[in-house]
C-alpha cells in the first residue's frame, strides 16, 4: 500500500513538472550563419542596405532589419500563439493608440512562452550584440498585443531612457496591404521631426522586425481595417546605453491677437437671443465660475448656422495640412480664402475667477434643485428688492470688466476626417498657461462618439478623463484650464465610412477652436 502511495506522487509530481516545462526552440540555421552575421553586421555598420535569403537590412529612414522565418519549429509557433490568445488582455487607449495588451510577459509560466522569452533573451539577445556591437543588458521589456477592427498606434520613436533596440515577433494571419496594421516608418526634417510615411512594412507570420530606438525612429501601427482579422504580436525593447539626443525642437507659438470689444449689433444679428438676456447671461456665467466648463446648444440663429455650414463646403477654401504626425495631422483653413460668412468673428467669452490646482469638475450641484425652485413666491417689496440687487451686480462687472486688460487669443477653423487627430506632447507651449478654450463644432449630423474626433481633457501625468467635448452642431462648448489641465483631438477612426453617401459632408466635420490667454 505505502509503495503505490509513494507512486502516485511521483506520477503528480511529473506532472506538475511537465506542466511547467520549458519548451525549447531554435532560431533559424539562416540567421545564425556566419557569412549571414558578418553581412548584416557590415551593413549595420556603413547603414547600406542588405538582403539575403528572408533577411533585410535597411537603414532608411533609420536602422531597421527584417528576419523571416524566425523561429524553426512551426509547431512550436502555434502552441505559442494559442498560449497568447489564453492570455487576459487589457484595453488601452488614450490620445496616442487604442489596442489590447496583455500583462508584462516575463513572469509567465506557459511552456512555449517559457520558450520564446528563453530563446530571445539569451541566444537572440547575444546575435545582436554581436552583429550591432551594441551591448545589451539583460533586462528585457516583452509583452504581447492584439490590434482588431480600427485599433491604431500613432506616430512616436519610442524614446525613454535605456531603450536601445525595438522588437516585434508577428503572428499573424494571412496578411494584406488592405487589412491595415501595417509598421510605417517616418522620415524626419532638418528639425528631427517626422515628416511623412516612406516605407510600410506587412506583418507576416514568423516574422521578426527590430529597429534602433533613437531621435528619429519616428513609426506607427496604422489603423488595421479588417474587421475578421486579428494582428497578433510579441513586442518589447532591448536596453543598453541611450543614443545622444539632440536638444528638442520647440515649435514656434501660434500668433494670439487681442481680443477687443467689437459692434453689438453683430452679436444680435447672430447669436441666438437666449443668449443675450442679462439675467440668463447671468446664470450662465454662476454655473461657468462653478465648474469650469460649459455646453451652449443652438448658440448660433439657426439660419446663420445653415450659411455657415454651406459655406464651409465651398470648393474655395484652401484647407492646409497640418503637422508634425508625433503631435498632430488635421487641416486648417487658410483665412484668406474663407468666404466672408465663416471669417473667424472672435465671439465673447464669460470672465472666469483663477482655480489652481487640479480641475473640480464634478458638479457640485449635481443633486440640488435650481435657484427657481430654492425660492418661495416673492411679494412685491421682495421682488423690487431683488431686481435692485441684480442690477447692482450686473453694473459690478460691468466695471470689473471695462478694469480688465483684454486677453489674448489665438483660433483657426479646422476640418476633422478619417485619420486626423492631435497628441499630448512635451513641448506644447499651450499646456504651460491658463487658458480658455472654445469650440464650435458644424457638420457633425449623425456623428457617433466611437467614431472618435472628441475633444478629452486629462489631468497632467494620469489617464483618467476628467471630461469629453463630443462633436455637437451649433453648440458652444467652453472650458477653462489649468497648467495641469492637457487636451487632445481622439485619432477618426474607420467607422466613419458608414457616413459617406448620406452625410451631407461625407465623413468630416468641421469647428472654429479659439483659446483665450489672461
Amino acid at each position: 500500500m505505502s509503495s503505490k502511495r509513494k507512486y502516485g506522487l511521483d506520477i503528480e509530481q511529473r506532472g506538475k513538472k511537465k506542466e511547467k516545462r520549458e519548451e525549447t526552440v531554435e532560431i533559424s540555421e539562416i540567421i545564425l550563419g556566419a557569412d549571414v552575421k558578418e553581412k548584416v553586421k557590415e551593413a549595420w555598420r556603413k547603414k547600406e542596405q542588405c538582403t539575403h535569403g528572408g533577411i533585410e537590412v535597411d537603414c532608411n529612414p533609420f536602422p531597421h532589419c527584417i528576419l523571416r522565418n524566425f523561429i524553426q519549429d512551426q509547431t512550436f509557433l502555434e502552441n505559442l500563439q494559442r498560449e497568447l490568445l489564453d492570455l487576459n488582455f487589457h484595453d488601452k487607449s488614450n490620445d496616442l493608440y487604442k489596442f489590447k495588451q496583455s500583462d508584462d510577459l516575463k513572469k509567465r509560466k506557459k511552456p512555449h512562452i517559457s520558450g520564446l522569452r528563453a530563446v530571445l533573451f539569451q541566444k537572440f539577445r547575444s546575435w545582436l550584440t554581436e552583429v550591432l556591437q551594441v551591448e545589451l543588458e539583460p533586462t528585457v521589456d516583452i509583452s504581447c498585443a492584439k490590434y482588431e477592427y480600427t485599433d491604431v498606434l500613432l506616430c512616436h520613436d519610442d524614446e525613454l531612457e535605456g531603450r536601445r533596440i525595438a522588437f516585434i515577433l508577428y503572428l499573424v494571419p494571412p496578411w494584406g496591404q488592405e487589412d491595415g496594421g501595417t509598421l510605417d516608418l517616418y522620415s524626419t526634417d532638418e528639425n528631427f521631426q517626422p515628416q511623412k510615411v516612406v516605407k510600410s512594412l506587412v506583418p507576416s507570420w514568423n516574422t521578426l522586425m527590430f529597429f534602433e530606438v533613437s531621435p528619429v525612429s519616428f513609426h506607427q501601427v496604422s489603423e488595421v481595417i479588417s474587421e475578421e482579422k486579428c494582428r497578433l504580436s510579441v513586442s518589447g525593447w532591448f536596453h543598453g546605453h541611450s543614443l545622444d539626443r539632440p536638444p528638442r525642437y520647440i515649435e514656434p507659438a501660434p500668433p494670439r491677437n487681442p481680443h477687443l470689444p467689437r459692434d453689438e449689433a453683430l452679436l444680435f444679428e447672430w447669436i441666438n437671443p437666449v443668449y443675450l438676456d442679462i439675467d440668463y447671461q447671468a446664470q450662465v456665467q454662476e454655473e461657468f465660475e462653478e465648474t469650469s466648463e460649459i455646453l451652449l446648444k443652438n448658440f448660433l440663429k439657426e439660419e446663420k448656422f445653415k450659411e455657415v455650414n454651406e459655406a464651409l463646403k465651398q470648393n474655395g477654401i484652401r484647407w492646409v495640412r497640418r503637422g508634425p504626425p508625433n503631435k498632430r495631422c488635421y487641416e486648417r483653413a487658410d483665412q484668406q480664402g474663407l468666404p466672408p460668412v465663416s471669417r473667424m468673428q472672435r465671439p465673447g467669452a464669460p470672465r472666469t475667477r483663477r482655480k489652481r490646482g487640479r480641475r473640480r469638475r464634478r458638479r457640485r450641484r449635481e443633486g440640488k434643485r435650481t435657484r427657481k425652485q430654492q425660492e418661495a413666491p416673492l411679494g412685491g417689496a421682495q421682488q423690487q428688492q431683488q431686481q435692485q440687487t441684480a442690477e447692482t451686480r450686473r453694473r459690478k462687472r460691468r466695471r470689473e470688466r471695462a478694469k480688465s486688460p483684454a486677453p489674448r487669443c489665438a483660433g483657426e477653423v479646422r476640418r476633422w476626417g478619417h485619420g486626423d487627430y492631435t497628441l499630448v506632447h512635451d513641448t506644447d507651449q499651450d499646456n504651460t498657461e491658463f487658458a480658455l478654450d472654445l469650440l464650435l463644432h458644424c457638420g457633425c449630423e449623425d456623428w457617433q462618439t466611437e467614431f472618435g474626433g472628441f475633444t478629452s481633457y486629462i489631468a497632467n501625468g494620469e489617464d483618467e478623463e476628467l471630461l469629453m467635448v463630443s462633436p455637437e452642431n451649433n453648440s458652444l462648448a467652453l472650458v477653462y484650464r489649468d497648467k495641469e489641465t492637457l487636451k487632445f483631438v481622439k485619432h477618426i477612426n474607420h467607422r466613419t465610412s458608414t457616413l459617406t453617401g448620406n452625410h451631407p459632408h461625407g465623413n468630416a466635420f468641421y469647428d472654429f477652436s479659439f483659446v483665450y490667454y489672461e
